[in-house]
């Protein structure tokens, strides 16, 4: 599985810019309930906003008056419990990968047909899900403009500040101020948390973390703070600074990324992940997650998640799909690998 992996963010890290960018905002929840038959997802907040502009561009795709399933998305945060399509019992709404991953155990398709992921499949996930893939992030870590971080840390320095065997910035670089360092953490259930913890080799959290912040959010007050810092995705930080896809409290405030190991995170001329990084242990393929029953039904349902989101789908092989994952920030797959599944 490690292996495949591995495979899949190789590829992504080839991948070319491209040359057309999608305009227009996307949808955040759908404006009225989604029909039974819908391809309905809940999930991670690093990867809605694209799903979101997907659903309006699927749906587009299909034209008006279509019979077919259309796509749907919901976001991670905003007013709960949710009703995700028609004669779907109510949920919580779910925030993040883990969330959104345990809604798509604990529902059927009559709630819930796919999950939006950040991470990919860990041993406490059901082995009856398929990860199916389609772009590449890659996770850094911001500080406010202007605070006491430095343009740079190494991997050793996040991980003593995360174990806190380091606790002010002159024990990084005696230049620095003395400061004490402020690590945030987001919430529990985010794919973003998980996959930078996994990088650093952190499985218990420490005393000096803060934990519970909002993935990729920036307008937190907490993160304004001088001597803060936090994980980011850097696709999603690209999508907010390069291609004003932020809004509200999703936006990078003061914010900024920063390198890791000598190696910026963000190719500033062509606007995308700079392909160095996206070689590093710091990339990720993003998914998204559904029953393997499902995925492999020849009923109406199955055909549709694999006509959207399989390797000759919509998600795949559209140009527009391909544009909308530029301007999001992301890398897209190539064929064979985008729509290729990792089993649970």
């Amino acid at each position: 599985m490690r292996k495949t992996a591995a495979k899949l963010l190789t590829v992504a890290a080839l991948a070319t810019s491209l040359v057309t960018v999608a305009s227009g905002s996307a949808l955040a929840d759908p404006t009225g309930t989604p029909a039974a038959q819908d391809i309905v997802g809940v999930g991670s907040d690093t990867t809605q906003a694209v799903l979101n502009q997907f659903s309006t561009d699927y749906n587009a795709y299909l034209g008006a008056g279509s019979p077919l399933p259309h796509l749907y998305s919901w976001d991670a945060t905003g007013s709960s419990p949710i009703t995700t399509k028609t004669g779907a019992t109510s949920i919580a709404r779910p925030n993040g990968s883990g969330a959104g991953i345990s809604a798509l155990k604990n529902n059927t398709s009559a709630t819930v047909d796919f999950a939006r992921s950040s991470r990919g499949p860990q041993s406490t996930d059901p082995n009856t899900f398929d990860f199916v893939a389609y772009a590449t992030d890659a996770v850094a870590w911001a500080a406010p403009n202007n605070g006491d971080a430095p343009a740079n840390l190494t991997t050793q320095n996040l991980k003593d500040i995360y174990n806190c065997n380091i606790t002010t910035w002159d024990q990084i670089d005696p230049s620095l101020p003395s400061n004490t360092i402020k690590p945030y953490l987001p919430q529990a259930n985010s794919g973003t948390r998980s996959f930078f913890l996994s990088v650093l080799g952190i499985s218990t959290i420490k005393p000096c973390v803060t934990e519970g912040v909002q993935e990729n959010e920036g307008s937190d007050t907490n993160l304004s703070d001088p001597d803060a810092l936090v994980p980011y995705s850097v696709a999603h930080y690209i999508g907010q600074v390069y291609y004003g896809k932020g809004s509200g409290s999703d936006v990078q405030g003061p914010l900024t990324i920063r390198s890791i190991d000598n190696t910026a995170p963000v190719d500033t001329t062509n606007k995308v992940i700079n392909g160095d990084f996206a070689a590093t242990s710091y990339a990720r393929t993003v998914y998204n997650v559904v029953r393997d029953a499902d995925w492999k039904a020849t009923d109406a349902h199955g055909t549709a998640l694999r006509s959207i989101f399989g390797t000759t789908g919509w998600v795949c092989t559209n140009a527009t799909a391909k544009a909308d994952l530029k301007s999001f920030g992301f890398l897209p797959l190539n064929a064979g690998a985008c729509g290729s599944t990792i089993h649970s």
